[in-house]
């Protein structure tokens, strides 16, 4: 196992760096660097650039209009755009669909599809969970009925993320009650405009509608919107959730977030306090082997040997490490965390009280928001057990 960069390697990432640092927006880097609200506008900006370039899809091959990178260049493209102050990529797009597009779907779905999210012009949502089906997804009840050339879907789907910005959704749906659950759910890709089609927002406790209900009265779907064969979309579904549990785990994230908690602490006179620097450095070893993780699992798809199957653990240690951190910033910042005015926010408020920084106002709404990460995804008591099977048998 070879864990260093080679030089061509090494090059590559000056040229990705040079790249981000002339072309990434500056207000949407401080947005960033400082964990403030980015827009659906900061977000798409920031895709259709990459889009421009062709790196939306950075995980994609050639023939699909990806770059061609290997692993070892995804991971150094991810990290340079992540420590840049780059937002993250809106995933349900070209981290999630795409790839099952490019896999399961028609060739006529692929030319259909898959240039308006390379482009950062469609906005994609995923459609999984429901109020009795999160972790125990199979058990899912939103069904689609086959009528000629149409399926009609009726249901809800929940916590459906930045669904009120969706333009189209792909959801697994009930196409059938025979057999064990898993073998009747079919995956579909729904335009939101139908009609029929309703998105309602929750607002969370960080004052923020992050996630939404959708819900499904009738809606006519044509039957060339389903992906592969009607009934096998649990095969689809699983091959998907691979992508989205190692796209959690998001070390490059948890290493830009360190740097951050380390200057709060600074900032906050709490950095000399040698109990505390114990705690930030109990995280920055947590963080490295994380990346040690990920790294073993390139180094592997680089030699041509079977790459190590663990999105399952990637996703419980790096959705635990966002946790930590996030944790680790309130408590560096105490009292000064706490308010969180929602109104004053949005009138531009972001902190300017005596004492205070502006790093210190989003805290709490972020150690808020952070919480979900070890359920969404598959819990990690889920994951816990799928883990043990597998090393265990």
């Amino acid at each position: 196992m070879d864990l260093a960069f080679t030089p061509e390697e090494q090059a590559f990432r000056e040229e990705i760096r040079a790249w981000v640092n002339a072309n990434l927006p500056a207000d949407i880097s401080h947005k960033v660097h400082n964990a403030l609200r980015l827009s659906r506008d900061d977000m798409q900006r920031w895709a259709k650039i990459l889009g421009k370039k062709g790196w939306l899809g950075h995980g994609w091959p050639k023939e699909f209009g990806g770059p061609g990178w290997n692993a070892v260049q995804k991971h150094l493209f991810e990290e340079e755009c992540a420590l840049a102050g780059a937002p993250r990529v809106v995933p349900f797009g070209p981290v999630m669909v795409a790839p099952v597009i490019m896999a399961f779907g028609t060739p006529e779905q692929q030319q259909r599809f898959l240039p308006g999210i390379a482009s950062g012009d469609v906005w994609w949502s995923q459609g999984y969970s429901e109020p009795g089906a999160g972790s125990d997804l199979a058990s899912l009840k939103c069904k689609a009925e086959r009528q000629g050339d149409k399926f009609i879907v009726n249901g809800q789907k929940a916590w459906t993320t930045l669904g009120q910005y969706g333009e189209w959704i792909f959801c697994l749906v009930r196409t059938s009650s025979e057999g064990k659950p898993q073998t009747g759910i079919s995956f579909l890709l729904i335009d939101m405009t139908s009609p029929g089609v309703t998105v309602r927002p929750i607002k969370l406790l960080d004052g923020e509608c992050e996630v939404n209900e959708v819900w499904f009265d009738n809606v006519e779907v044509p039957a060339e919107n389903l992906i592969g064969e009607e009934n096998k979309g649990w095969t689809y579904a699983k091959y998907l959730l691979g992508h989205e549990r190692t796209n959690i785990a998001d070390v490059n994230r948890s290493k830009r977030e360190l740097e951050r908690l380390k200057r709060i602490a600074k900032t906050e006179g709490v950095y000399d306090d040698l109990r505390f620097r114990d705690e930030i450095a109990k995280l920055e070893v947590d963080v490295v082997a994380l990346e040690m993780m990920v790294l073993r699992v390139l180094s592997a798809d680089k030699s041509g040997k079977n790459s190590l199957d663990i999105a399952g653990l990637l996703k419980i240690k790096g959705s635990e490490i966002q946790q930590r951190y996030a944790e680790l910033m309130m408590l560096a910042a105490g009292p000064f965390s706490l308010p969180f005015i929602e109104e004053a926010m949005e009138a531009g408020w972001q902190g300017d009280f005596p004492g205070g920084v502006v790093a210190d106002a989003p805290l709490a709404s972020t150690y808020f928001n952070l919480r979900k990460t070890t359920i969404y995804g598959g819990s990690n008591e889920v994951q816990r057990n799928i883990v043990a099977q597998f090393a265990l048998g």
